[in-house]
């Protein structure tokens, strides 16, 4: 396998035949019907166009040379000047076209996969990195659209070479047997280098892909390499990554560059054999001089059009592996496969984890036969070691995974038979780290309610610790998050998801809680906000801190997908059992006793 053996293949790729992948990329240009048809028509003008001209010029000769009327030349030039401006038109015309039909297709085609990566789930994302997925939506989809070219390129070539051998034919028929001979072992080699020259350009587009999943993840990564100071780090993580890339893209080059100069050398020998010939006969007085140079020049042109048709065959294989890429990212399997798509009335928020089965891996079983009933409006916490499973029950909730046994209940329907789109409305969620889009604070908290005015939202703004926290930024709720929100603090940025929840007002709320500290005043802050959702809807709190869980109706206690106690927080303390061991481990030292205590011990 040699370098091609670090080039990963995704589990989703297929290999599609070259009829299916012809009858695919046919649909979507099924739209560009008219435009196609000119285009079709331009390049059968520009065929015949191009097929005329030496005709044009060796009929010409021979009437200038009989008739001796040198007048005649000047007919002849200006003749070849029409010829070449209507070609030129033509071109024009044509390229004009073709440019705004496969700009169409290609934004189609890029739209379906983004349409077809955006459905995916977050399973999809955790097993195939967003650079490589990126990679099919644009770069892939431009070399589809660089195919069109190529194909309407092939036509007219087509074209061009059929007229120009009813003019061989027409000249010297015996001459013009012996140029057809030529043709099989052309077409031969082309069709040869097909499956090689397929392999190398997948490996290439793959080879691509991974400097753009590298840059991606050592980009987004920059503030962590600067904080260990590991910039050359990255630097050599890229030029691996680059230097593979070249290698591959090298060796793709080489291969697609012995096509060209091949069929030249042959077509050269042949050239140069047959105007030996058709010399011998216009020495003997067989052919005149002008139909020896329309043969001459015919056989040039007839030439080309074939090597170009040849070599095109092994271009195209770049973008028949650049739509076989993009479609089967389009046609990868989705994990959560719904049996319905109902519609998903108001929630009461009520949820019922019947015997569930779930595992990420099959050797490796998260929840075992799991049950778990959540009244609506409860404030559930749940606690346990990492591992224990606690944001596999958010994430089953959520229906961003799919459980293997079992049924999963909310307001007594199947979760599997919901419309996911109208399900998910009425979900409220923050993950661990919250993530900001690039954009104002009010843009962000608006997310999820576009309809939401700038009136109601600072209303719910200020009656959160009376909108102290918006006061400190820069430009109030105007104020630029900046990528990832990078530029507002880890308790700014919570406080800000948490106004998007508030705005949206959902039934059903999943918290992963942040672990990263904050100062009491922001958690006074965050907690009131908190409050605010928890009064309102049924809320499952993956709890890191100790506020959090004491506010809790009721705490399940986690442990290798099983619940091993739940209860109050007081009641499960005086138990001693698992929760107080959480509790000493994780809680204790947020409790303002052990806080107290330990002043206590310093002052002493």
């Amino acid at each position: 396998m040699g370098f091609f053996g670090s080039l990963n293949v995704e589990k989703y790729d297929r290999q599609y035949t070259d009829r299916v992948l012809v009858r695919r990329i046919a649909g979507y240009f099924k739209p560009q019907r008219v435009r196609l048809l000119l285009i079709a028509g331009l390049v059968l003008a520009m065929a015949g166009l191009g097929a005329v001209q030496p005709v044009v010029v060796s009929r010409g000769v021979d009437w200038v040379e009989n008739s001796g009327a040198r007048s005649g030349i000047y007919l002849i030039c200006a003749v070849v000047l029409a010829v070449g401006f209507f070609s030129w038109l033509a071109n024009y015309g044509r390229r004009r076209l073709t440019v705004r039909a496969i700009a169409d297709t290609t934004v189609k085609l890029a739209t379906d996969a983004f349409r077809s990566a955006s459905a995916h789930d977050l399973s999809f994302y955790d097993q195939f990195p967003s650079g490589k997925v990126l990679s099919r939506i644009t770069n892939d989809t431009r070399d589809f659209g660089q195919l069109v070219t190529l194909i309407t390129d092939l036509v007219s070539q087509v074209a061009e070479a059929l007229i120009l051998a009813v003019v061989l034919v027409g000249i010297e028929w015996k001459l013009s047997l012996a140029v057809f001979t030529i043709i099989p072992i052309v077409f031969g080699m082309a069709i040869g280098y097909r499956t090689l020259a397929r392999r190398v350009t997948r490996r290439g587009m793959q080879a691509m892909a991974e400097v753009n999943s590298t840059i991606k993840e050592t980009v987004s990564g920059i503030a962590v390499a600067k904080n260990y100071r590991q910039e050359r780090s990255i630097y050599a993580i890229f030029e691996r990554a680059n230097l593979l890339s070249y290698q591959v893209n090298v060796q793709r080059g080489l291969v697609l560059s012995i096509v060209f100069p091949t069929l030249n050398t042959i077509g050269g020998l042949a050239t140069a054999l047959l105007v030996y010939a058709g010399g011998l006969s216009a020495a003997q007085g067989l052919v005149t001089a002008g139909a020896w140079y329309l043969f001459i020049l015919s056989l040039d042109r007839f030439l080309f059009p074939v090597m170009n048709l040849a070599s095109f065959w092994t271009q195209i294989q770049s973008g028949l592996s650049a739509s076989e890429r993009v479609f089967a990212l389009i046609d990868a399997e989705p994990a959560v496969v719904q049996s319905d798509s109902r519609p998903v009335p108001p929630l009461r928020g009520e949820i019922e984890f019947e015997h569930v089965d779930f595992h990420y891996k099959e050797t490796e079983p998260v929840l075992d036969d799991f049950s778990l009933h959540i009244p609506p409006g409860e404030t559930l916490a749940v606690v346990g070691h990492t591992g224990a499973g606690k944001s596999s029950l958010a994430r089953l909730i959520a229906r961003f995974y799919e459980f293997q046994r079992g049924r999963l209940l909310v307001d007594g329907m199947d979760i599997r038979t919901f419309d996911l789109h109208s399900y998910r409305r009425q979900l409220g969620i923050v993950s661990q780290v919250p993530f900001l889009f690039s954009g104002t604070v009010l843009e962000n908290i608006r997310y999820a309610c576009p309809d939401a005015t700038q009136a109601e939202i600072e209303r719910i703004a200020y009656s959160i610790g009376e909108g102290d926290w918006v006061d400190t930024l820069p430009d109030g709720l105007l104020t630029q998050v900046g990528e990832r929100g990078g530029r507002l603090s880890m308790g700014q940025r919570q406080l800000v998801s948490l106004m998007r929840v508030l705005v949206q007002k959902p039934a059903i709320f999943i918290l992963d809680e942040a672990t990263a500290s904050i100062d009491p005043f922001t958690e006074w802050q965050i907690q009131q906000a908190l409050n605010m959702i928890l009064s309102k809807s049924t809320s499952i709190l993956i709890a890191h801190r100790l506020s959090t869980v004491k506010s809790a109706d009721r705490i399940i206690v986690l442990e290798h997908g099983k619940i091993l106690e739940e209860g109050i927080h007081a009641s499960l303390l005086e138990r001693g059992g698992h929760y107080a061991n959480l509790y000493n481990t994780y809680f204790r030292h947020q409790s303002l006793a052990y806080v107290e205590s330990a002043r206590q011990i310093a002052d002493e």
